[in-house]
């Protein structure tokens, strides 16, 4: 499972565990000496604007990259672009499908990858090893491989998305997005709208029922994606005063009549039976190939990586499209069009990491032209760098209908940040699961919820964020 933003993770086990980390991510930050900024033991090359990091050329780059949706080769291709300026460099590329559990003893040792890319189902809470995270505002200044200021060539939201107590530590690398997707040539062939409220949905779910199909379907380690589409539409609709509470983790912020509505509207789907039963005990990829290649299922909420998990296993012909989250009502305070969407994808640079540059190196890179145009074309997801997605999407459908949703959102974008700092997902997954099965109610999920948000705010050894 992907990949950004969105949602996911836990340093070892939710929010307590990276509570408890805290004191051992201190303890490995003391040590290794070296340079104050970067705790490097290496001994830099000269800076300049060929090499703005200082980069020991006959070093070696040692990255660990989370082995989801985009896979790794895209960043195998930007270290062979870094073999090209530096051919005595020796890359190391590792995949890696569980960020937290092998890279906790390296933390706590002392020796860290030179750089991560932090996702997946188990990646590491952020503000478990904030403190450890060196800074990249140096990034946005430096010039990419084409001479241009890397600043110059980005989105926006890329040091606001990566932000946290106020230091910029979080590289995020996608254009990410979360949408509803479905195949537009299976509601073509059918007569079906695409839903723009829950009540839409609820009636496609009965038309799909007539056709033997179901509405929706999930896979366990992926129940957090209906998680991620409710608070959508209760961001959408109730605007900056639900989004801030949730993310604020106030007291009671669950209990939002918007987050309510929206959560009933999810359950009156599921005891409708518009469900596909069984999810809680199917790996996620084959619970979503019951919708992109078996179609039992009709629509998936999921983000802008989806096409290319699920490239080897979708039908011919699906013409896979993206929709936005469902709204309540016909005017929600922020738009249908409103979007969860900002760069993802963290890219963390350790300081203590052992070859001084090698990761801003490296990340310089993935900024070049030909790296993200190289990403786009074989992921079919954009980047943060601008200009490299031509019109017809390199033929995918996908892309084209995200495209147009970001146009169609302009500035009314939203992320959810909260999860991914507190590292919240494996707690939440469980009461996700419990809840797509109808095995609880909508008042036990909010109880369960808004339990582990009051456990983090209340715990005073866990570094909190305020989001604006």
């Amino acid at each position: 499972m992907t990949q950004s933003t969105f949602n996911r993770r836990g340093f070892l086990k939710g929010a307590a565990a990276a509570a408890a980390v805290v004191p051992l991510a201190s303890c490995a930050a003391g040590g290794g000496g070296g340079d104050s900024d970067t705790g490097s033991t290496a001994k830099a090359g000269a800076k300049s604007d060929a090499n703005p990091f200082g980069i020991k050329e006959d070093g070696k780059l040692d990255a660990v990259i989370f082995n989801g949706g985009y896979g790794i080769a895209y960043c195998e291709f930007a270290a062979q672009q870094m073999k090209k300026k530096y051919p005595k460099l020796t890359t190391s590329v590792k995949a890696s499908n569980n960020i937290s559990q092998e890279l906790q003893p390296r933390f706590v040792g002392g020796n860290p990858p030179d750089v991560i890319d932090n996702s997946g189902a188990n990646s590491i809470g952020i503000a478990s090893i904030v403190d450890q995270l060196d800074t990249v505002d140096d990034i946005l200044e430096a010039k990419n491989y084409e001479g241009k200021k890397i600043s110059d060539t980005l989105y926006a939201g890329v040091k606001e998305g990566g932000t946290y107590s106020d230091k910029f530590v979080v590289f995020n690398y996608v254009m990410s997005a979360l949408a509803v997707w479905y195949s537009a040539s299976l509601f073509e062939a059918n007569g079906w709208s695409v839903p723009k409220t829950w009540d839409d949905a609820y009636k496609l779910g009965e038309q799909a029922k007539k056709k033997g199909k179901y509405l929706f379907c999930w896979g366990k380690e992926a129940a957090s994606y209906y998680r991620t589409l409710t608070l959508g539409t209760a961001y959408k609709e109730g605007g900056d005063e639900v989004r801030l509470a949730i993310e604020n983790l106030e007291k009671k912020a669950w209990s939002q009549k918007t987050v309510q509505d929206t959560l009933t509207a999810l359950k009156r789907i599921i005891d409708a039976g518009f469900m596909k039963p069984g999810g809680a005990g199917t790996q996620f990829t084959a619970a979503q190939a019951q919708w992109s290649n078996d179609q039992s299922a009709i629509m998936y909420p999921s983000g802008s990586w989806i096409e290319n998990e699920m490239k080897k296993q979708t039908k011919a012909g699906f013409k896979m499209t993206g929709c936005p989250e469902f709204v309540l009502t016909d005017s929600p305070k922020m738009g249908y069009d409103a979007m969860d969407a900002a760069p993802g994808e963290p890219f963390i640079l350790p300081k203590k990491a052992v070859n001084a540059g090698a990761g801003k190196e490296f990340m310089r890179a993935m900024l070049s032209k030909d790296a993200a145009t190289n990403f786009a074309k074989t992921i079919l997801s954009p980047t943060v760098v601008k200009d490299t997605v031509p019109a017809d999407g390199f033929g995918s459908t996908a892309l084209v209908s995200l495209t147009k949703m970001l146009d169609a959102a302009g500035d009314k974008v939203f992320s959810i940040k909260f999860v991914d700092y507190y590292g919240m997902n494996t707690q939440h997954l469980v009461l996700w699961n419990d809840f797509l099965a109808g095995k609880s109610s909508v008042a036990e999920l909010t109880k369960g919820m808004q339990e582990i948000s009051d456990k983090i705010a209340d715990d005073s050894s866990v570094k909190k964020i305020t989001v604006k």
